[in-house]
């Protein structure tokens, strides 16, 4: 599943392409996605302008002229392909996962502007689209999930009072979007590596210092995975044919049986399944 580094440059990518453009036509060829299309979602779209192309956590936010908004999940497999009507569209994905053309399968949705179409492909089928009807709404959709890292309330005071009493451990918690927005499972092992935190420790048994290194650690990572275009496990490049580089600098993630790259230590990388969740982390300096 991509996860926020991934979905910001993909609306980086979005953004640059169909910003201020209006929506000519919709075609929904299969309503069937992990929510239901709703009916009247063509009509919601159509003859609207895209404000700008927004994202909060792992969700696309397409703002539109009318001050209504409309998500996009991704899901497992979900890829958004642009196509230019005057090129050759030699790659047109936006997205993760998969073909970076347009495959010919699994193209549930089609947004059509001038001279530019998105197609949504999705084979599992578990992202879905929602309508959203105004400011308050979006708010309330959001309500329950944690701040994103790279905002100001993601701080020591925050994370203290949230990790109070518990004995969840640490990973865990950074996947869990009701603590903190945005982090999936492939980060969450970068950041704890440079933190020095051993994935399964109970988080009632970190230290502040520890806090404050998970905090300032999980903006550094992703921070640095925006900057080189997300982690490219699979064909991802974006619509002006880069390919996420991040996987490049990853210190444990996929690196099992490797040395640890800190230079100070001679441990090496092991594996461990956490909550069904493969988990990567150096012997020795995580502690």
């Amino acid at each position: 599943m991509p996860e926020l580094p991934e979905v910001e440059v993909i609306r980086q990518s979005l953004d640059k392409k169909i910003k201020r453009k209006k929506v000519k036509k919709v075609i929904v060829r299969n309503k069937n996605l992990r929510f239901k299309i709703p009916d009247g979602f063509s009509r919601f779209l159509e003859n609207k302008k895209i404000l700008r192309v927004g994202r909060f956590s792992k969700y696309l936010i397409f703002y539109l002229s009318n001050k209504s908004y409309c998500l996009l999940h991704l899901g497992m497999s979900g890829t958004i392909h642009l196509l230019n009507q005057n090129k050759k569209n030699f790659i047109t994905n936006t997205s993760f996962y998969n073909s970076p053309i347009l495959p010919k399968k699994h193209n549930h949705v089609e947004i059509i502007f001038e001279k530019i179409r998105i197609i949504y492909n999705d084979p599992r089928r578990f992202g879905f689209f929602q309508i959203i009807d105004n400011s308050k709404m979006l708010e309330k959709r959001f309500s329950n999930f944690g701040p994103e890292p790279f905002h100001l309330d993601f701080n020591l005071k925050y994370v203290l009072s949230f990790f109070k009493k518990k004995e969840k451990n640490i990973k865990n918690f950074l996947l869990d979007q009701n603590f903190v927005s945005g982090i999936g499972n492939i980060y969450a092992n970068e950041i704890l590596f440079l933190s020095k935190v051993k994935p399964d420790k109970k988080v009632n048994l970190l230290k502040k210092k520890d806090c404050v290194r998970i905090i300032i650690n999980s903006r550094k990572v992703l921070k640095d995975a925006i900057k080189k275009g997300g982690s490219s496990i699979r064909d991802f490049k974006n619509t002006f044919g880069s390919k996420g580089d991040f996987q490049k600098n990853f210190k444990v993630y996929d690196r099992v049986g490797l040395l640890c790259k800190r230079s100070s230590c001679a441990g090496k990388i092991k594996k461990k399944i956490i909550s069904n969740r493969s988990t990567f982390f150096c012997d020795t300096c995580q502690i």
